[in-house]
């Protein structure tokens, strides 16, 4: 499988279209946005030294 290209894309489109209508599409981007920003925010709270999250369990 290669790269997608514009008509793929587009067909893929035409398709999401036909599945939600119009009025859903931007409930469904803000739905993705709110979770990749949630993944985004845990991916970091896991990176953060052990020492930091210990004192501020604490407090």
């Amino acid at each position: 499988m290669g790269r997608l290209g514009v008509t793929e894309i587009l067909v893929i489109l035409a398709i999401v279209l036909l599945l939600f209508g119009g009025k859903k599409i931007p409930e469904l981007m803000k739905g993705l946005g709110s979770g990749i920003k949630e993944f985004k925010n845990a991916a970091k709270d896991d990176q953060q030294p052990a020492d930091k999250k210990e004192d501020e369990t604490k407090e």
